[in-house]
């Protein structure tokens, strides 16, 4: 179904891993660093990467970043850091989701799956706010008839802000909407990528507008 990239250093739990995507229907490709995994993701056909961060060479906050660089693919960070700096710093660097070992390889692998078929959603229409054109049939996004690099989560949130005008969604319904009733974490996710999504927005990140102690809305105002 899909090429599935685990990066984990110790192999017993890279090869648990890889023998529940195979379950799946996934073919994988593993990594044992950092630096072995920018190279599989620069070199062959990558639909999704799971992370480990505690890796020797390159850390996985400094590969997420990187990968970030060079791929809008999905990123699921699975680590023993459970600490909610930690997973804030993740979703910074460009993570769609954080795991925490132990872990229940079942609930992994349907979160990637998830993720997939979030990412695989076809359409034939554009959808246009703006200086913004939002194509949901390839997941472009233009500014000003300029691409823009989003990660798939930015990608998802401006999505759905673009799909939904003018209605305020409280940061609770946007975790539930983009990362899912079992997401581990807490609401500061959705500042951290809303800050980085109005960046790679330039001008137009005027168009997310934030309502103190109610959340967010979206319009095209500019």
């Amino acid at each position: 179904m899909a090429n599935i990239l685990i990066v984990e250093d110790e192999k017993n739990m890279r090869d648990i891993i890889a023998e529940y995507m195979k379950k799946g229907g996934h073919t994988c490709f593993t990594a044992g660093d950092g630096v072995d995994a920018l190279m599989i993701l620069k070199n062959e056909p990558v639909d999704l990467m799971i992370l480990d961060i505690m890796m020797p060479h390159l850390d996985g906050f400094s590969v997420c970043k990187l990968a970030r660089e060079m791929s809008s693919i999905p990123i699921i960070i699975l680590t023993a850091k459970s600490g909610d700096d930690d997973k804030l710093k993740g979703y910074e660097y460009g993570a769609d989701d954080y795991m925490t070992k132990p872990f229940s390889p079942r609930v992994l692998l349907a979160k990637t799956n998830a993720l997939l078929r979030r990412t695989s959603c076809m359409s034939v229409d554009s959808i246009t706010a703006g200086m913004l054109t939002l194509l949901p049939s390839s997941h472009n996004v233009y500014l000003n008839g300029q691409e823009l690099n989003l990660t798939h989560t930015e990608y998802e949130l401006l999505h759905f802000f673009m799909a939904n005008p003018g209605q305020v969604f409280t940061r609770e319904q946007l975790l539930t909407h983009i990362w899912g009733y079992d997401f581990e974490g807490t609401t500061r996710t959705v500042d951290v990528h809303i800050k980085n999504l109005r960046q790679k927005l330039g001008e137009a990140g005027a168009y997310i507008i934030t309502l103190i102690r109610s959340g967010y809305k979206f319009e095209a105002t500019l």
